[in-house]
């Protein structure tokens, strides 16, 4: 549920009554890239490996940073503030702007759409938590630059769907006998005590949530960044999958098949855990 302050365009302001040109190229092209970060006891999350992250797109399809890490963890910490505080995640979007027309090369001396909005966070509920989430298989159709966190996300948003549509929470994209990632999540699979993950490229997001969970798991266990195939995800004593408002979650049915023993495994609990002591010692800490 959105949180009833935003922040666009240098004004903080009732959500209900924020608007933008219906010729911004976020609307008209998908020109524009996000992020997304949890918000715990009013700490964001991460900050400076979001916002390098974030960096990182707006480079790639050549737009400037419209503000510093330093500016943007003011606006944050702000927005964050005039909503309560507390949990929540804030979702940023920047997109090259508003120009008197339409065309697809890119306009001169316009200023990029600068907004966030805050959001409650979701929470797993002790049902999920017992049986874990159900997940389908689906052949990966999106574009070629997957590790650009564009809003060019209508595949992603017909695969989530499917997954919905089929009683499942989630669809993991796989592409020639190999698992990628899920529709809006990292993927990890655990094989005697082994934790693994697929590599960067420009088929997967690079994660961010993805990254903290390994370095946790690091702790407790063997871990590998290599390439999964299909068929060992299916063999998985445990798969889990990362996103940045729910942590690490357990997948314990895919395509109507039981992970492992069909529940969330001893590793996933021992990684859930970590994560809620990792926020605790976080909480001390600046975010940048």
């Amino acid at each position: 549920m959105p949180l009833p302050v935003c922040y666009l365009n240098g004004e903080y302001l009732p959500l209900a009554q924020a608007r933008i040109s219906p010729l911004d190229r976020g609307f008209l092209f998908a020109d524009s890239v996000y992020e997304v970060l949890p918000v715990f006891d009013g700490r964001m999350f991460r900050f400076r490996e979001h916002f390098d992250r974030l960096g990182r797109s707006l480079h790639e399809i050549r737009l400037a940073s419209p503000h510093s890490h330093e500016q943007w963890l003011a606006i944050l910490e702000e927005l964050v503030r005039r909503n309560d505080g507390g949990n929540m995640y804030v979702y940023v979007q920047v997109t090259r702007g508003v120009e008197f027309g339409r065309n697809h090369n890119f306009p001169k001396d316009v200023p990029p759409t600068v907004f966030a909005l805050a959001s409650q966070l979701p929470t797993l509920t002790p049902q999920l938590r017992e049986s874990g989430l159900a997940a389908i298989t689906v052949e990966d159709f999106r574009w070629g630059r997957c590790d650009i966190k564009s809003t060019a996300l209508l595949a992603n948003v017909l695969m989530k769907q499917q997954a919905l549509d089929a009683g499942a929470q989630e669809a993991i994209i796989v592409r020639d006998g190999e698992v990628l990632e899920g529709s809006s999540t990292s993927l990890f699979v655990v094989s005697k005590g082994i934790a693994a993950t697929p590599p960067n490229s420009h088929r997967i997001l690079p994660g961010t949530t993805r990254d903290a969970a390994m370095e946790l798991a690091a702790e407790l266990m063997p871990t590998e960044v290599r390439r999964v195939t299909v068929a060992e995800m299916r063999a998985a004593d445990e798969v889990w999958l990362a996103a940045a408002t729910r942590d690490v979650l357990p997948i314990t049915q895919i395509d109507g098949q039981p992970v492992g023993d069909g529940k969330p495994g001893p590793w996933w609990r021992k990684l859930s855990a970590a994560f809620v002591e990792s926020r605790t010692r976080l909480a001390a800490t600046p975010a940048l």
